[in-house]
């Protein structure tokens, strides 16, 4: 049950640990599951949320319940290491990444009991691919919904593709704040962890 802040509001952990459990309530917390991670051509946000969650996991104690994977819903990436500038934004922010590009396939709504996306575009591409492949319940939202900072019309995680380093160190705090949210919300959503 949620508790009202001070304010006669809910907090942000609160609403994201409902919401949680309306998208995902089939993940029976004594089992692992796997939080899926979607950009464009898994080479920079994805690659990198997936190493920020596990990491994050780690550190909460709830690695053995959930884990993190990647892939974009484009395949011109696969097989590929991912940016070299995300790789060395990453170690900048002692984070190791190991990871080579995937394509979204259909099988990945059978095995991941969350898919987070990285923007409104990578949103509707794996909505519309669960769609045509049955998946019509899958859990499906996207990563900035976690962010406490997030503006609500804008829950895009820019691509940093086109933009120099200060882009990629701008993706890694979002993700990170984002991923902290998650975090957070999985542990309010499921008590008893780990």
């Amino acid at each position: 049950m949620l508790k009202k802040t001070g304010s006669n509001k809910y907090s942000l952990i609160e609403k994201n640990a409902c919401f949680l459990s309306k998208i995902a309530p089939e993940i029976p917390y004594f089992l692992k599951h796997k939080i899926l991670f979607v950009c464009l051509g898994n080479i920079c946000r994805s690659p990198l949320a997936e190493a920020v969650f596990n990491r994050l996991a780690g550190e909460r104690g709830i690695s053995n319940r959930f884990y993190a994977d990647s892939c974009g819903t484009a395949g011109h990436h696969a097989g590929q290491p991912p940016d070299p500038r995300t790789l060395k934004n990453a170690r900048k922010n002692k984070l190791e990444i190991v990871h080579l590009g995937r394509q979204l396939h259909p099988d990945d709504f059978a095995t991941a009991s969350l898919i987070l996306t990285m923007d409104s575009d990578n949103y509707r591409n794996t909505r519309s691919l669960a769609l045509k492949n049955g998946y019509d319940t899958a859990a499906i939202s996207m990563l900035r919904r976690f962010d406490p900072a997030a503006v609500k019309d804008d829950l895009d995680v820019p691509d940093p593709w086109y933009g120099g380093e200060e882009g990629f160190e701008e993706v890694f705090q979002i993700i990170s704040r984002s991923c902290s949210g998650l975090v957070d919300a999985l542990e309010a959503s499921y008590p008893g962890l780990p």
